[in-house]
């Protein structure tokens, strides 16, 4: 199959799965926004700018796990095991990837896929060499590659590489085994805990994905 085609499988399949499980999981959805809201005062979504497909920026959505305001905190954006800032429901939604389920709206909008690499900040991407900007190439995702084969037990220089990877060997059958790969990582929770220090820059992390700050 051209890959034009299989681009426009994969859209086609991120709009219809991303409505149906909007749909599905709504009243979940209400439940985790109401009891982030009662555990922790604030606003139930936290709200980033990402890069995306070609490094256009846009809104990344997650359910807030962290104290109000903490990127803004003397500790900066970057969170780690023991960190204060992560609220007691925040610690259960970012161990059970609950809090990335926002992200069905972004994938549903067209800023990101189901599967792909994960959006990077703006700042971050402003660094890529040439050859890193090939992770640009396709919509970021909600999993991806390189989070079903370490996550966050690798190092970011070694996610770029397996990010790179799959942009190069891309095709709708690695998508669905990174999908069914995925489903294997959640059950078992390899690879989602967080660096243990603050000042480990080989852990440039939002917690579970991509080297990107967590909230």
């Amino acid at each position: 199959m051209a890959r034009a085609l299989q681009l426009a499988v994969k859209r086609a399949a991120d709009v219809v799965g991303a409505a149906l499980l909007l749909a599905l999981l709504s009243p979940l959805l209400a439940v985790i926004a109401v009891a982030v809201r009662l555990t922790s005062p604030g606003e139930a979504l936290f709200r980033q700018a990402r890069a995306g497909r070609g490094g256009r920026t846009f809104t990344i959505l997650k359910f807030r796990t962290m104290v109000r305001d903490a990127p803004s905190s003397p500790l900066g954006s970057y969170c780690y095991a023991d960190d204060p800032r992560i609220t007691r429901l925040g610690r259960i939604l970012r161990a059970t990837s609950l809090d990335e389920l926002p992200q069905l709206v972004n994938v549903l909008r067209g800023d990101m896929s189901f599967v792909g690499p994960r959006p990077d900040l703006p700042h971050h991407v402003a660094r890529y060499t040439l050859a890193q900007r090939r992770r640009l190439e396709l919509r970021p995702g909600i999993t991806g590659w390189a989070q079903v084969n370490g996550r966050n037990d690798i190092p970011w220089e070694r996610r770029i590489e397996l990010d790179l990877q799959y942009i190069a060997r891309w095709s709708l059958w690695l998508d669905a085994v990174v999908v069914v790969r995925t489903v294997r990582v959640l059950l078992t929770g390899k690879g989602v805990r967080l660096p243990k220090k603050v000042g480990d820059t080989s852990w440039q992390t939002e917690g579970k994905a991509s080297g990107s700050p967590r909230s």
